[in-house]
């Protein structure tokens, strides 16, 4: 029973804010033009379901591999602050600097650089995940249980030993939630660098819908959006529980 509940906690949410949209957009008085209804939107969906589907693996192509590269970049940086002292006094200043320019900023830059292509929608979405995964898992490392260090000195093992056996496994569930963190926002710097220029993908037709006032079209890329976001998240989430299933899930 619990089981199913857990399941149907989602599809009732998900009808209730369905139901919440379609009464605002039925009873409110607001204009089709600025608020489509559910149906309008499903219609759209069907009606360029091929469109919209060649767009959304565009996106999701630029999503996975700034993914995977922002994971590995940040995985890599905080290792690297934890296994040296030198490159830390170095690296964290250049960290805590990279978040202070605004990212979204950097995005027609990083266009002009790099072109209307792949890249820079991936780059983007590297700069938006590195820096959650490259926290989580050095916060993780440094916070490795005294006693297990202490131990593993006096059996002997030497400092890579116990940074790949000790620390890494300890630190394995922030990294996770580093890596959670970083699925959810992935999407952003793709989406923002398709804005800053592309001639494909969801963002790129939102801003070509908004630009020609086809609010329904853009309320369809929105919710496949959306809904990429959290399949994303999910799969992200099932494989990190099964790959740290002894980790305490409270």
């Amino acid at each position: 029973m619990k089981h199913i509940r857990e399941a149907l906690r989602p599809l009732v949410t998900l009808f209730g804010l369905l139901a919440l949209w379609w009464a605002v957009a039925k009873f409110t008085g607001i204009p089709s033009f600025l608020l489509p209804g559910p149906v309008a939107v499903a219609k759209v969906l069907a009606a360029q379901s091929g469109f919209l589907l060649q767009n959304t693996l565009v996106t999701l192509v630029e999503i996975v591999l700034g993914l995977g590269l922002g994971t590995l970049f940040g995985g890599s940086l905080a290792l690297a602050m934890v296994f040296s002292r030198g490159l830390q006094r170095w690296l964290l200043p250049l960290l805590l600097l990279s978040q202070a320019v605004p990212v979204f900023a950097l995005a027609p830059l990083l266009v002009l650089w790099l072109g209307f292509g792949l890249a820079s929608k991936a780059l983007m979405a590297v700069l938006i995940i590195f820096f959650p995964v490259t926290a989580a898992f050095y916060d993780g490392l440094r916070r490795t249980e005294p006693g297990w260090l202490d131990l593993a000195r006096t059996m002997g093992a030497s400092n890579i030993t116990i940074l790949l056996h000790v620390r890494l496994m300890a630190a394995l569930p922030a990294f996770g939630a580093g890596l959670r963190i970083a699925a959810a926002v992935a999407p952003i710097g793709a989406i923002l660098g398709e804005w800053a220029g592309a001639s494909e993908g969801l963002g790129y037709v939102m801003l070509n819908a908004n630009a020609r006032m086809q609010t329904d079209l853009m309320f369809a890329a929105l919710v496949l959006l959306a809904a990429m976001t959290i399949l994303l998240w999910v799969a992200v989430d099932v494989v990190l529980k099964k790959l740290l299933h002894w980790a305490p899930d409270t």
